[in-house]
C-alpha cells in the first residue's frame, strides 16, 4: 500500500476513533438523554464531521449496546439500564476483590504511602463538604490498587466499567452521607492491604463495591422516579 494511502486510511480510523469517543461520552455523561434520537446528519453537523465516521461510530456504540440504529432514522439512546448497572456492580465485585486481594501481596510501600495521601485528601474534602474532587481521588485509589495487583489486564478490564459509571459515580459523589461511607470503606481496604491481608482485602473490596452499587441504583430509581 503506497504512503499515502496508508496515511488515508489512518487519518480515517482515527476520525471515527474520536466521534464515537465523543458520542461515547456524551451518552454515559448525560448529553443525550436515554430514549433521545439523533440523526448523522445532526450529529455530523454539530462536530463538523462527514456521516460516514459518524454512522461508523453509531454503529460501533449499538455493538455496546448504547443506542438502537434504524438506518434512514437514526439511532435512539438506550445508555445503561439498572440491569445494566447492577450486572456491572456484580462483575466488579469479583473482579475489584480479585484486584485488592493481589495487591495485599504485591504492594510496594511507596504505593502504601500514596493510598494513605489519597485517603488523607479524601478525608479533607468530605469535611469540607467539598464533593467535585472526590471523584478523582475515589479513581486514583482504585486506579493504584489494580496497578499493585500486577495485573494489566485488570487494569484495562476496570477501567472501562468505571468509564460506563462516570456520570453515576460523579452524581453518588455529591451524597455527603455516601461520601463519608466511602471515606471508611476506602479505610477498611487499605487497612487489610497494609497488613497483607488478603483475604480481607478481597472480602472488604466486594463489600465497598456493593455499597457503591446500591446507592447508585437507589439515586437511579429516584431520578427515573416520576414527579407528581
Amino acid at each position: 500500500m503506497a504512503q499515502g494511502a496508508k496515511e488515508t486510511v489512518s487519518s480515517e480510523a482515527s476520525l471515527r476513533s474520536k466521534v464515537f469517543t465523543r458520542l461515547e461520552n456524551d451518552i454515559l455523561n448525560g448529553h443525550y438523554a436515554v430514549g433521545e434520537n439523533f440523526t448523522e446528519a445532526r450529529v455530523a453537523e454539530d462536530l463538523g464531521v462527514s456521516r460516514t465516521p459518524v454512522r461508523e461510530a453509531i454503529r460501533q456504540l449499538e455493538l455496546e449496546g448504547l443506542v438502537t440504529y434504524i438506518p434512514n432514522k437514526g439511532a435512539t439512546v438506550k445508555g445503561l439500564s439498572k440491569e445494566d448497572i447492577q450486572d456491572i456492580g456484580e462483575i466488579r465485585m469479583k473482579i475489584e476483590g480479585i484486584a485488592a486481594r493481589r495487591a495485599a501481596v504485591n504492594i510496594q510501600d511507596e504505593q502504601i504511602a500514596e493510598l494513605h495521601e489519597i485517603l488523607d485528601l479524601e478525608n479533607f474534602y468530605t469535611q469540607r463538604g467539598d464533593f467535585q474532587p472526590i471523584l478523582d481521588l475515589d479513581t486514583r485509589f482504585h486506579k493504584l490498587i489494580f496497578q499493585a495487583s500486577g495485573s494489566r489486564l485488570l487494569s484495562l478490564t476496570l477501567r472501562q466499567f468505571h468509564h460506563y459509571l462516570q456520570q453515576s459515580r460523579e452524581t453518588s459523589m455529591h451524597d455527603k452521607d455516601r461520601a463519608e461511607k466511602m471515606l471508611l470503606e476506602h479505610q477498611r481496604i487499605l487497612e487489610a492491604i497494609e497488613v497483607r491481608d488478603s483475604e480481607k482485602a478481597e472480602t472488604q473490596m466486594a463489600q465497598h463495591v456493593k455499597n457503591a452499587t446500591k446507592n447508585i441504583n437507589k439515586l437511579q430509581e429516584r431520578k427515573d422516579k416520576p414527579a407528581k
